[in-house]
C-alpha cells in the first residue's frame, strides 16, 4: 500500500549539497523532506577529512555568509585550522581545516534533526514522478510516494556507483555503500543527456605504525581564525592535532610502473573521465614522468581514531600493490594498511542542461546540485546545494528565483562556468577561474553577501545583527582614516623615523598612510589613536584590504559595471537562434545547446566572437 506525504520541497542525498540544500529550504520556511540511502553517511567525507583551501576555503564563508551551515559545522569540529598563501595577496589567500570526519557528520546530522520544518528520512528514491513537464514528487523502492513542489538531486557519486580497485569492480556508492541504480535510469528516461565521471581515494594508514621521525611536521596556526562569520576567537581550538608530510621515491614509482598492467587506469576497466586537478599517484607518475618524487600529506582523520589519510596517494591499484606502494615511502615503511584506496565511477546530469538556478530546463521544478552535475569537493557541492535548496524554496513559495552573478561570489562563478561551459570531466573550482577575485576575497564575504541571504530569508536575525555590527563598525572607521590627517611636521616624522619608515613630505589622511606596504592599522593607530571602540579582528582585516588595494579594487568594480550592463539585456527565453543567419555554424550550435538567458552569458560562451555577439545585440535591439 502507497503512503503518501505532501512536503514543499524534497532534498534527494544527504552528503555535503543535500545537507545545506535542505536546511536551506526549511529554514526559509518550506516543509521539507530530506531523503538519504543511509542515515549513517550524513554529511560524511567519504575522501579527505578536510574543509576549504584555495578558492575552496572562500566558498565556505560564502556560504557561511547567506546562512548555510558548512562553516559553523566545521568551525565545530575541526582538529587543525590553518591560513593557506598568507605570502601572497588577499585574493588568493584561503583557509583549510583538518576536520574530526565523525564528529563533523554526528554534529551536521544533529543539526538537521533538530531543525524546523525539515524531516530526515532512510529511503531510496527510484523515480522522479513528473506531469506535464513539472514535477510532482517521487516515488521509492517501497512504493511510497512523497509529493513535492520542488525537488533537489544531490546523488554525489551514488547514481550507478562502481567501485574498482584492481581487478575488482563492483556496485557501490561511496564506502561501499548503496549504489542508486533506479533513479539513475528514471533521470535517463526522462531524458537527460548523462555523463560518466570517475574519481578515487587513498589508502588509510594506521596512525601507530607510521614511523613520523621521518616525515616533516605540519602544525596549525597560533592565530585565531574561523570560517563562520559568526565565530568567536575566545573559542579559537589551541590543542590542534599536526599533519605531516612525506614524499613518494624513485623505489615507489619503479613499483607503479612495473604494475601499470594491473592499474584499471590504463587496463581499460575505468571507463569514467577522471580529475583533472586530483589524479591518482598512477597518473601523476605517467604525466610527469620527469619528477623525482611527489607530495604526500598525512591526514589524521579524527581524535579518536587511528585512521590516517594519504593524501596525494588516491589510487584503484590492486591491494597487493598498495601495500607495496605504502611500504616504499619513507616514514610508511611498517605502516598498516586499515583500508584499501579505490576508484569510483558513477553518472553524472552534464551541466549545460541547468539554469543559474540550477534548476533543470527540461523539468520545472526539478534542482541538481553538487557531483550530480558534474564538480568535484565538498564545498563546491555545499555551495551549489545551498543554492539550489534556496531556489526550490522560492519555487516552491511562487516567489522571485536568486542568482548569484560572477562578480557577486566564487560560487556564482563556478554555476556560470556549469551552466554556461558545462564540463567534460570532474570540474574544480580555482581562483584562477575568478576575473573578479579581488573583490571576491575571504575577508568580505559577509559585506557581499549577507544582505542577499537576508533578502531571501535566509540569514536570521542573530546572524544579521551581528553582521549590521560589524558593516557598522568598518563604516565609521574607514570615514575615521579617511579623515584625519597626518601633517609633515618635525614630532610626527621623528614617530615615523624612529619606526623605522621614511619620513612623510606632504599631509596625508591615516588611510593614504596606509597604503604604505609597510603600515599596519596598527602603526596607523598610534598617530591618531584607537579607535572609539574595540574592533574585532575581522574588521581590522577588511580594512586593511580596502585600503590596502583600494585602487586596484576600484578597476575590478568598473570592469563589473560594464559586465553587469550586458547582464541586464536579456534574451528571450523561445528565441529562435536560426534567423541569426550571420553568425557562425558554431556560435548557433552553442547557443541552442546552452539557451542563454542573456548577453553576458552568450558572451562567455566557449566557441562564441565578438562578432557573433555583436549581430545578437543588433537583432535584439531591432526587436
Amino acid at each position: 500500500m502507497q503512503i503518501q506525504e505532501n512536503y514543499d520541497v524534497i532534498v534527494i542525498g544527504a552528503g555535503h549539497a543535500g545537507c545545506e540544500s535542505a536546511l536551506a529550504a526549511a529554514r526559509m520556511g518550506s516543509k521539507t523532506l530530506l531523503v538519504t540511502i543511509n542515515l549513517n553517511m550524513v554529511a560524511f567525507m567519504p575522501c579527505n577529512p578536510s574543509v576549504g583551501g584555495s578558492a575552496k576555503g572562500i566558498v565556505v564563508r560564502e556560504i557561511d555568509a547567506l546562512g548555510g551551515e558548512m562553516g559553523r559545522n566545521i568551525d565545530k569540529t575541526y582538529i587543525q585550522m590553518k591560513m593557506l598563501n598568507t605570502g601572497k595577496g588577499p585574493a588568493v589567500r584561503a583557509l583549510r581545516a583538518q576536520a574530526d570526519k565523525d564528529l563533523y557528520a554526528r554534529e551536521m546530522k544533529k543539526t538537521i534533526e533538530e531543525t524546523e520544518n525539515l524531516t530526515l528520512r532512510q529511503a531510496i528514491v527510484d523515480e522522479i514522478l513528473v506531469e506535464d513537464g513539472k514535477i510532482t514528487g517521487v516515488k521509492t523502492a517501497t512504493g511510497t510516494v512523497y509529493s513535492a513542489k520542488s525537488i533537489v538531486v544531490t546523488t554525489g557519486t551514488a547514481l550507478r556507483g562502481e567501485i574498482i580497485i584492481g581487478e575488482l569492480k563492483y556496485s557501490s556508492g561511496p564506502n561501499n555503500s548503496l549504489a542508486s541504480i533506479g533513479l539513475a535510469d528514471n533521470l535517463r528516461d526522462l531524458g537527460f543527456e548523462i555523463g560518466r565521471f570517475k574519481t578515487g581515494t587513498p589508502p588509510r594508514v594506521k596512525s601507530s605504525t607510521i614511523d613520523y621521525s621521518k616525515t616533516e611536521i605540519q602544525p596549525g596556526d597560533e592565530k585565531p581564525n574561523h570560517f563562520s562569520f559568526l565565530s568567536k576567537d575566545e573559542d579559537y581550538l589551541l590543542d590542534q592535532i599536526p599533519c605531516w608530510l612525506t614524499y613518494t621515491k624513485n623505489a615507489t614509482h619503479a613499483i607503479i610502473h612495473d604494475n601499470l598492467h594491473r592499474a584499471p587506469m590504463f587496463s581499460g576497466m575505468v571507463k569514467g573521465v577522471g580529475p583533472r586537478y586530483c589524479p591518482s599517484i598512477e597518473d601523476k607518475i605517467v604525466r610527469f614522468a620527469d619528477k623525482p618524487r611527489h607530495q604526500l600529506f598525512l591526514e589524521p582523520e579524527g581524535r579518536d581514531t587511528e585512521e590516517v589519510y594519504v593524501q596525494g596517494l588516491s589510487t584503484s591499484m590492486p591491494e597487493d600493490v598498495q601495500f607495496e606502494i605504502l611500504q616504499s615511502i619513507p616514514g610508511l615503511e611498517k605502516a598498516e594498511m586499515m583500508r584499501p584506496g579505490y576508484a569510483i565511477e558513477y553518472d553524472v546530469v552534464l551541466p549545460h542542461q541547468l539554469r543559474p538556478t540550477l534548476e533543470t530546463k527540461l523539468i520545472s521544478g526539478l534542482f541538481t546540485a553538487g557531483q550530480t552535475n558534474g564538480t568535484s569537493g565538498y564545498e563546491e557541492a555545499a555551495g551549489q546545494g545551498l543554492i539550489a535548496g534556496m531556489n526550490a524554496a522560492l519555487k516552491a513559495q511562487d516567489k522571485p528565483e536568486f542568482i548569484l552573478k560572477r562578480s557577486d561570489a566564487y560560487i556564482g562563478v563556478m554555476i556560470d562556468d556549469l551552466v554556461t561551459k558545462g564540463t567534460i570531466e570532474p570540474y574544480r573550482l580555482l581562483t584562477s577561474r575568478a576575473e573578479y577575485r579581488l573583490i571576491l576575497r575571504h575577508d568580505n564575504a559577509d559585506m557581499r553577501l549577507t544582505p542577499l541571504g537576508r533578502e531571501v530569508g535566509l540569514v536570521n536575525d542573530h546572524r544579521w545583527q551581528v553582521f549590521e555590527i560589524k558593516k557598522y563598525q568598518y563604516e565609521n572607521e574607514m570615514i575615521r582614516l579617511k579623515k584625519h590627517k597626518l601633517k609633515p611636521i618635525a614630532a610626527t616624522n621623528a614617530k615615523i623615523e624612529a619606526l623605522g619608515f621614511k619620513p612623510l613630505t606632504d599631509a596625508l589622511t591615516a588611510a593614504e598612510f596606509m597604503r604604505r606596504q609597510e603600515i599596519t592599522y596598527a602603526i596607523a593607530c598610534e598617530f591618531i589613536g584607537d579607535a572609539p571602540e574595540t574592533l574585532d579582528s575581522k574588521v581590522i582585516e577588511l580594512i586593511e584590504t580596502e585600503i590596502k588595494y583600494e585602487g586596484y579594487i576600484q578597476k575590478a568594480k568598473d570592469q563589473v559595471a560594464k559586465m553587469h550592463r550586458l547582464e541586464a539585456k536579456k534574451i528571450p527565453k523561445n528565441m529562435d537562434w536560426d534567423v541569426l543567419d550571420s553568425i557562425a555554424t558554431e556560435a548557433r550550435q552553442k547557443f541552442k545547446k546552452i539557451n542563454p538567458e542573456t548577453i553576458g552569458q552568450a558572451s562567455r560562451i566557449s566557441g562564441v566572437n565578438p562578432a557573433d555577439i555583436s549581430i545578437l545585440m543588433v537583432y535584439l535591439e531591432g526587436r
